[in-house]
């Protein structure tokens, strides 16, 4: 497996949320399979950051592709962004779910009783479970020692409604692999 390199960031957000789906994040001694991502757009998404806080349009437009952005959702949950910058625009991908794959001693040592399909199954246990923290934000991830994605097997891809926000839940920006257990919430296959 090869490193996936700042220069996968520099298209457009779906395209990025959509090809994660397989590819392997490394973080520090722990590893984990991606099985669900989702993406946001930077303009014309009522559910992006960057629709009504400053702070996030100037941190798209003064960093580079690949920067982590992380923040602490309603004060309890550390959730992970890769920032995202192509030509048909900018954006982020959310991090939703992981299999994971390696480390798994301390990442049961973070989550205490779960079992190990759910140790980063939803974005603040993703978090949780590798250890990061807002200290890891606006670091440029895909350049940092023992952090960084690995090209994976794609697998069969499904695309489901956002999850988890208020506004354009709509969008079917939400991937998730086929029939992994580790994903956060099932996708709604009804249609």
């Amino acid at each position: 497996m090869s490193w996936i390199g700042p220069e996968f960031f520099e298209r457009d957000p779906v395209v990025c949320a959509r090809e994660l789906i397989g590819a392997t994040m490394v973080w520090d001694s722990c590893e984990g399979r991606i099985v669900e991502t989702e993406a946001y757009a930077a303009a014309g998404d009522p559910a992006c950051h960057t629709f009504n806080r400053p702070s996030a349009r100037e941190f798209v437009a003064q960093r580079p592709a690949g920067t982590a952005y992380i923040y602490l959702n309603y004060g309890v949950h550390w959730l992970f962004n890769l920032l995202v910058k192509g030509p048909k625009g900018a954006g982020f991908v959310l991090f939703r779910a992981l299999e994971p794959t390696k480390g798994l001693d301390l990442m049961r040592a973070r989550r205490p009783d779960r079992p190990d399909s759910r140790l980063c199954a939803g974005p603040g246990c993703l978090t949780r479970a590798l250890g990061i923290s807002g200290q890891d934000h606006g670091k440029p991830l895909l350049t940092e020692a023992g952090r960084g994605l690995l090209h994976g097997p794609c697998p069969e891809i499904i695309a489901d409604g956002r999850i988890g926000i208020s506004r354009a839940k709509e969008f079917p920006w939400r991937f998730t692999a086929k029939g992994s257990r580790a994903v956060s919430k099932r996708p709604n296959l009804g249609g």
